[in-house]
């Protein structure tokens, strides 16, 4: 059978809601009623993408962000390169190299890389992918007694 409008690949809605968590919290309450919920899904609806800008991006930013990575992937070489070392200063000394190279060459490479954006991304930020709401699907044989069973965990709040 393939999937309709009407009847999604999840199968009928039993519940719907403003948030994941809410959604997640209605198939726990399934779960703990004994319901099979290897017959339910939550299907997000109406996706889109938010940016949330952070902060300003400049050139000290790019710089020390870099180091920053640089040293600690440089520590972690140095780390390994003083297993082999023979004694307590070489040891030290692979260490501190790892650290100064991983310093310079993540401030180099990150340098390079906000230079080749030529500033048309002057900014920091994250992104996430939500829905605007959130269906509670079941298989059709089991839709009426989901439905039941949400209905009374919705009567307690």
């Amino acid at each position: 059978m393939s999937a309709s409008v009407s009847m999604p690949l999840g199968g009928v809605q039993v519940g719907s809601f403003d948030s994941y968590e809410q959604a997640q919290a209605a198939v726990d309450h399934l779960s703990d009623q004994k319901f099979p919920v290897e017959n339910v899904t939550i299907i997000g609806s109406d996706l889109r993408q938010v940016e949330r800008v952070t902060g300003r991006l400049t050139w000290g930013r790019v710089l020390a962000a870099g180091a920053a990575g640089g040293a600690w992937w440089g520590l972690f070489v140095g780390l390994l390169l003083g297993l082999f070392a023979v004694d307590g200063g070489a040891w030290v000394s692979s260490l501190l190299t790892g650290l100064l190279i991983g310093l310079v060459f993540g401030a180099l490479f990150a340098a390079i890389g906000y230079s080749a954006t030529r500033g048309r991304r002057d900014f920091t930020s994250t992104s996430a992918v939500v829905a605007n709401r959130y269906d509670v699907m079941c298989s059709p044989a089991r839709a009426e007694e989901a439905r039941a069973i949400l209905a009374r965990f919705s009567l307690r709040f």
